[in-house]
């Protein structure tokens, strides 16, 4: 059985592509080396500079074979499409991914990033997830 990949509508595309943006704009601008929530400040602010609607600390329902089994906060989801997880860490790791991967499933999403912030530049710190 094959299984045909449905690929992400093009606005989705758009708004992830803004998200990296403004990730790069407040790389640029901060740097690494900060704590985790001066990014997310920033963050907001350059989400709410470019005019991108957004969603900070969303709770949202973890389920399991039809059952609640707890509500979870993701970091953000910008225009009501795409999660984006913020981190600063050393390294991205698979682990990493995979938690946006179940953040995704979880949702109902289907384009998701983790995006840390503790990298030299911002672009080797962004990875997209796709469900």
């Amino acid at each position: 059985m094959t299984v045909a990949l449905v690929p992400i509508p093009p606005e989705v595309e758009e708004i992830g592509y803004r998200a990296i943006g403004c990730s790069q704009t407040v790389h640029r601008i901060l740097g690494p080396g900060f704590p985790e929530r001066f990014y997310q400040r920033a963050m907001y602010a350059e989400l709410e500079e470019k005019g991108l609607s957004f969603e900070c600390e969303k709770r949202i329902v973890v389920p399991y074979k039809g059952r609640r089994v707890g509500v979870h906060r993701l970091d953000l989801v910008i225009a009501g499409v795409v999660i984006v997880e913020l981190k600063v860490i050393p390294r991205v790791l698979e682990v990493h991914r995979r938690q946006v991967l179940s953040y995704l499933k979880a949702s109902g999403l289907r384009l998701g990033f983790v995006m840390n912030f503790n990298v030299e530049v911002m672009k080797d710190g962004t990875k997209r997830v796709v469900l």
